[in-house]
């Protein structure tokens, strides 16, 4: 007998996280609907189905979905309305699991640790969050484990910071952000390792979790990534680059965020306000843990920083080339 084809709802499809999750459980064979609210950006693998219809219109969305087994929540808000529209979201994706009987992803992050976190974050980890964005993640978990006494069965998987698969990171937004002017900047004290997560691996890590059938009914579980000092970051950034051609004739030049300048500019530029609360992820150093998911699901595929890297730098738009610096310039 044909083993059953397994069916998967992305909901967020034509975010970043979104559309490596269609790629990646399509890839591994399951039927992908890719739930959106645009049309979608590039066309979907053949495996996977758009459904363009509003994660509000519960009904319509699981008629739509009648099937999926694994319910994968990416939406995500700019953070101008993370605060507002976060928590809403996330209860719209968990009903809309229950109504499916489908297990609930979360991509989770370190906000819920707080600026007191210690290095090394295991999934058991006390939670001590100290922004707002971190408090609504906290209470977004805390909602997924009190619904399992309600038949939710949920997963987070907890990374560091995205990178790959295009535009709107930490990585192309700021440490990129001045590509074409020689000048590479990171956020905070380049001595400190932060945790990074190469979103086409993560997703990968998704499947492997979601292909699970013996998951308590709320788990935790956290993604290491490559955990990297800015210094180490910074100098596999520039090797990348190089290999795509990119080596600027008087070498890079090096910079910093202006935090200062942000917290002074936030009382009229809400978007600096709501970067500047997160600061401290760039002088507190800290690294996932990543054994819990490896005694889950096995030895996950782990592409090599400098390759991700470079894949990074393509997705951004950077090829392979002779000249001195990309003309581009990175929005």
């Amino acid at each position: 007998m044909k083993p059953m084809t397994r069916q998967v709802l992305v909901l967020g499809a034509n975010g970043r996280l979104g559309r490596a999750a269609v790629d990646a459980f399509a890839a591994a064979g399951w039927q992908v609907l890719a739930q959106v609210r645009r049309a979608s950006g590039g066309p979907l693998p053949a495996a996977a189905r758009a459904l363009s219809l509003p994660l509000a219109d519960l009904p319509a969305l699981a008629a739509a979905a009648a099937g999926s087994q694994v319910v994968v929540h990416a939406p995500n808000p700019i953070y101008t309305r993370w605060s507002s529209e976060a928590l809403p979201l996330a209860r719209h994706g968990m009903d809309l699991a229950q109504r499916l009987g489908a297990t609930f992803m979360l991509p989770g992050n370190v906000y819920n640790f707080g600026s007191s976190m210690p290095a090394l974050l295991e999934p058991g980890t006390p939670q001590r969050p100290d922004t707002a964005k971190g408090r609504i993640r906290v209470q977004i978990e805390a909602e997924m484990q009190q619904r399992a006494a309600r038949g939710l069965r949920s997963v987070v998987l907890r990374a560091g910071d995205f990178y790959g698969g295009g535009r709107g990171a930490w990585l192309d937004r700021v440490v990129l952000g001045s590509l074409a002017r020689r000048k590479l900047v990171y956020p905070g004290p380049r001595d400190l390792p932060h945790a990074w997560a190469y979103l086409p691996d993560l997703a990968r890590a998704f499947v492997a979790v979601a292909s699970r059938d013996d998951l308590p009914a709320f788990a935790s579980l956290h993604f290491a990534g490559h955990t990297l000092t800015g210094d180490q970051l910074l100098a596999a950034v520039e090797r990348a680059a190089a290999s795509l051609g990119i080596v600027p004739a008087a070498g890079w030049q090096h910079g910093r965020l202006p935090w200062a300048l942000l917290r002074a500019g936030g009382w009229v530029v809400p978007m600096w306000r709501e970067l500047a609360e997160i600061e401290y992820l760039w002088r507190v150093p800290h690294e996932l843990d990543g054994r819990a998911l490896q005694a889950c699901v096995g030895p996950l595929p782990a592409t090599p920083l400098d390759a991700a890297l470079r894949h990074a730098l393509q997705d951004l738009g950077h090829r392979a080339q002779h000249a001195d610096i990309p003309t581009v310039q990175p929005r």
